[in-house]
């Protein structure tokens, strides 16, 4: 499918607004308007043209399905500076795509860091939209890094601290081929404002967790807490005993789809781009 032309919000005020860069197909006039819309949210350091989101693009067009997609501030076509960046400012920009350009139900699917804001913005809505929040109808995470920055700070080791501390900015190697990641410490020390964990979480809708079993950037047993942590039984995993951090491969994408059916009512054959 041809992606069309990004359009740009602004977020933010004063010297803290920026650009983002967003993509939104609506759905087809033929499209049936009680199926939930799609919305996308990625990873650290990932664009709204990965692979993953693509491919959900292709599979929502071909399904009559509305899907909403951005990048973060920093990140692809979004404006602003990577090391400005921090969960509070890129959920406040997950909440602008939501609020203002997303209607009628909706599936939020995250990847990883993605995964955090997700949890994150449904937990806002919820406590001071609920209005916002009832068009909430799942929440579809895949490997999600939830309480992010705790998680980097506990595998860092002790010259990665030491200068984080001193000069604010880690260089973190990447597995990737994508270069070394800016990990700030501005980074760092917003994010324990932004705990799931902190509090009891009840997400008062399904929420679906894809994790791959080979993932060394987010452990398999991190979901396992995530799944103690949430209550009311909503949770639901699946696991993928050969699978990576990324989970991008057919295979991967194929059960991605499969997931997102569940909860939008849609099914058939679906034969991806390529």
């Amino acid at each position: 499918m041809t992606a069309p032309e990004p359009q740009f919000i602004s977020v933010g005020s004063g010297v803290a607004e920026r650009r983002i860069a967003t993509l939104v197909e609506q759905r087809p006039a033929s499209g049936d308007a009680c199926k939930p819309g799609l919305m996308w949210l990625p990873g650290f350091r990932s664009e709204m043209g990965s692979l993953k989101a693509t491919d959900l693009a292709t599979f929502a067009q071909a399904r009559g399905l509305a899907m909403a997609r951005f990048d973060y501030s920093g990140h692809g076509r979004s404006g602003g500076d990577f090391d400005q960046g921090t969960l509070g400012r890129w959920l406040e920009e997950a909440r602008a795509v939501f609020t203002r350009l997303t209607s009628g139900p909706q599936i939020i699917v995250g990847s990883s860091m993605g995964g955090h804001i997700a949890l994150l913005l449904l937990r806002a809505l919820m406590q001071d939209d609920q209005g916002a929040a009832q068009r909430i109808k799942a929440l579809v995470l895949i490997a999600p890094a939830w309480d992010m920055t705790d998680l980097m700070w506990a595998r860092l080791p002790a010259s990665a601290r030491r200068d984080l501390s001193e000069t604010g900015v880690y260089l973190r190697p990447s597995a990737y081929g994508d270069g070394p990641y800016r990990i700030t410490m501005r980074l760092i020390e917003d994010g324990r404002s932004h705990r799931i964990g902190s509090a009891p979480f009840d997400p008062g809708r399904p929420v679906h967790i894809l994790h791959g079993l080979q993932d060394p950037d987010v452990p398999w047993e991190h979901t396992l807490d995530l799944v103690a942590h949430l209550s009311g039984d909503w949770t639901r995993v699946s696991a993928v005993p050969d699978g990576d951090h990324r989970l991008s491969r057919p295979e991967d994408l194929a059960l991605l789809r499969s997931v997102i059916e569940t909860y939008t009512g849609v099914a058939g054959d679906f034969v991806p781009e390529g």
